[in-house]
């Protein structure tokens, strides 16, 4: 694995140490498929109308940020042997400046983010920090739910429609798949009147994504499957076969709406239908400057 200073780590963004294996465990498995190393960040939060905002962050950092410190301890101490681990703790106005700092400093290929299916804020799709982060982090970005781990991992189900976001589910399906000798289910589910041809040509784009994947470490390759699947309403359909399979991943995003762009219509009315381990995927190539720019101007004027 390539642990130089210049080599991109995948970063994982922890702030409880009950969550921390589950999460270090799928950055782990990225970094072991990419041949790169992990990166644990938790965040100091100093918001500016704080008492902590007359510090420097390296003061705040030395003197106050203890419990971060146990935190970080706390996830190395459940990280895997053979995966090279670093930490870090940054300062940040909030968890999401936070984060973004650390994904520039790193120049990170992607990130790793836990998620709670409850919503305090009506107007935020997965929450404010993790709304943010979709947004606005420059790399893949990896969300996964909290406290529906899969007990042994058999099969993972990719369902796809084509998009950016394709590849990034791809990636992490393979590098899980890897690690527990898996099978990976790409699904595609068309609407009665939809021709199937465009359902087949999105298969094969899901399993050429996987064969351009880097190889697994673990030597065989990885078993795929491909299925179309034909119902009235695509996320109930999905729902129906997601308990065959130990581990769902998304690709975030359909056209349509500012809502659509950051987390999709079909995952949004999937994931509270079902209890497997969930993994939303999201294309950092979708978050240039310059689209992100376009995106802040939309929204101003609207």
């Amino acid at each position: 694995m390539d642990y130089s200073p210049e080599s991109r780590p995948v970063l994982v963004a922890v702030a409880n140490p009950q969550h921390a294996e589950q999460l270090v465990r799928t950055a782990s498995d990225l970094a072991r498929l990419l041949e790169s190393h992990v990166t644990i960040v938790s965040v100091a939060v100093k918001p500016s109308s704080s008492p902590f905002s007359v510090y420097k962050d390296e003061t705040i950092v030395e003197r106050f940020a203890q419990d971060t410190q146990e935190l970080l301890d706390a996830a190395i101490a459940v990280a895997p042997e053979d995966v090279p681990i670093e930490r870090e703790i940054v300062v940040g106005r909030t968890i999401a400046d936070g984060v973004l700092k650390a994904i520039r400093r790193t120049n990170a290929r992607a990130l790793v983010i836990g998620w709670h299916d409850s919503r305090s804020r009506t107007d935020a799709i997965l929450g404010t920090n993790l709304d943010q982060l979709i947004e606005n982090a420059q790399c893949d970005l990896y969300v996964e739910r909290i406290g529906y781990e899969a007990n042994g991992v058999d099969s993972i189900l990719v369902p796809v429609a084509g998009g950016p976001h394709v590849r990034p589910a791809t990636l992490v399906a393979k590098a899980i798949a890897a690690r527990n000798d898996a099978t990976v289910h790409f699904l595609s589910v068309v609407e009665p009147d939809v021709d199937v041809d465009a359902a087949r040509d999105h298969l094969e784009a899901g399993v050429q994504l996987l064969e351009d994947a880097p190889d697994s470490p673990f030597g065989p390759d990885i078993r795929v499957e491909t299925a179309v699947r034909t119902g009235e309403d695509v996320p109930v359909t999905i729902a129906e076969l997601a308990p065959d399979h130990d581990v769902i991943v998304f690709g975030v995003t359909r056209q349509g709406s500012i809502q659509r762009r950051l987390v999709g219509s079909i995952p949004q009315r999937v994931i509270p239908r079902i209890d497997e381990t969930v993994i939303l995927a999201r294309s950092g190539a979708v978050v240039s400057p310059s689209r992100l720019e376009k995106f802040r101007g939309f929204w101003r004027r609207g």
